[in-house]
């Protein structure tokens, strides 16, 4: 949900505009004008002869938001209403319809999104079956869910209306909110361009969290990927969510919807692989650094179930506070990034450095986890003469300051 601020009247007569049957063709024209590879300047300026200054500058920034919408968002995008704000926010479409699915198990057929923004979560709540009703304070996020569910013809499921997600959740009874069976609720964890790493500072804060996953049980959060474990209320799972190793985003599913302590999930294409656990599995126990060095997904981190990863593929902690993992052998497993183990020395960068140039490395990656080290300033000062590569990895292997050199090769 974002932070409500003066919205300018600009840019609600701006969309307006642009959803005019004249907004929609300048929007087409700009986007073939884009295609079609031309400059910036002389493609504006034709733009403007052939639909007027009011509508080219807004149909052309339209227009190249659609396309860089487009790789995330596909055949969607080119009808889409968006901003750069809002495109920045928005979610991945399928992972907004993989928790409509869930969150829309059983008997339940309405929800409320409890901070519209663009629509992304509203469009698949209709889309999985559900009658919306998308709640936001801020007008232009109003006008583009609006915008966006006729685009995506869900409008007869939608209804878009004022309201704030604090009072509505604090009138929340009978297991419903603003009279849904199901909601959605993505707090804002940004003010003033800067990250709010306390959850009682979100917007809503961490009590009208709390106060919703307690009262809805078909409910799901999205929440800081950072967020301490002792938040998590009793009976609630927590799920992160990883794609091209990041998380992507961080889950807590209301009571009804929760089968899991915790999920890690890892998206791979048109697949999502899942990790669960029913209760704590502690940690995973230490041990020497072996001949194979495993770099846990993230969303195994985050959601601590390192341990059960380390178990699958016969591994160890290289240490007790560093979620690296080290075995005798590689693996298949998709939770790990796997590294062979070259060299084993105590972290020295005189030595470092002498060791890659003897062995004719000159170009190195680095990767750290344990330390206090800037890996891209460590790489440039190891970087060397030589036409081999490697992975320096520096970390703590049983509580000391260590480097693992890791697939070295001589071209």
């Amino acid at each position: 949900m974002r932070h409500p601020g003066p919205v300018s009247d600009d840019a609600l007569a701006q969309l307006h505009r642009l959803r005019t049957p004249e907004g929609v063709a300048a929007t087409a024209l700009a986007a073939e004008l884009m295609a079609q590879g031309l400059d910036v300047l002389p493609a504006l300026a034709r733009l403007r002869s052939r639909v007027g200054a009011e509508h080219a500058g807004p149909a052309w920034e339209l227009a190249r938001l659609r396309a860089r919408a487009r790789p995330v968002f596909g055949a969607d995008a080119d009808v889409l209403f968006l901003t750069a704000d809002t495109l920045e926010q928005a979610g991945r479409p399928a992972l907004a319809a993989r928790r409509a699915r869930r969150l829309l198990s059983g008997e339940v057929d309405s929800a409320a999104d409890l901070g519209c923004a663009s629509g992304t979560d509203t469009i698949a709540l209709a889309r999985a079956g559900a009658t919306v009703l998308a709640v936001d304070t801020d007008p232009l996020a109003r006008e583009l869910t609006a915008a966006n569910a006729e685009a995506l013809e869900v409008a007869d499921r939608v209804w878009v209306v004022a309201g704030d997600a604090v009072d509505l959740v604090a009138a929340a009874r009978g297991g419903e909110v603003a009279g849904c069976g199901a909601a959605v609720l993505d707090p804002a964890r940004r003010a003033g361009g800067r990250r709010q790493l306390d959850p009682d500072r979100w917007s809503p804060p961490w009590s009208t969290v709390a106060t919703l996953l307690d009262r809805v049980p078909h409910a799901v959060v999205k929440v800081a990927p950072g967020l301490d474990h002792e938040r998590v209320p009793a009976g609630v799972e927590a799920e992160w969510v990883s794609a091209g190793g990041s998380i992507v985003e961080a889950l807590l599913w209301g009571r009804a919807v929760s089968v899991a302590w915790r999920r890690a999930s890892l998206v791979r294409g048109d697949d999502v692989l899942e990790l669960t656990a029913d209760a704590d599995p502690g940690p995973a126990p230490p041990g020497p650094v072996r001949g194979w060095l495993h770099e846990p997904d993230p969303a195994v981190i985050r959601s601590g179930l390192v341990s059960l990863v380390a178990a699958d593929v016969g591994a160890t902690l290289v240490d007790p506070t560093i979620a690296y993992l080290t075995s005798d052998a590689p693996t298949g497993s998709p939770w790990v990034s796997s590294y062979r183990v070259d060299e084993v020395l105590p972290f020295n960068l005189k030595r470092l450095k002498a060791l890659l140039r003897t062995r004719g490395v000159g170009r190195v990656v680095v990767k750290k986890r344990g330390s206090a080290i800037e890996p891209e300033t460590l790489a440039g000062r190891l970087r060397g003469p030589g036409a081999g590569t490697a992975t320096v990895v520096v970390t703590r292997v049983a509580g000391a300051p260590t480097a693992l050199v890791c697939d070295l090769s001589d071209r």
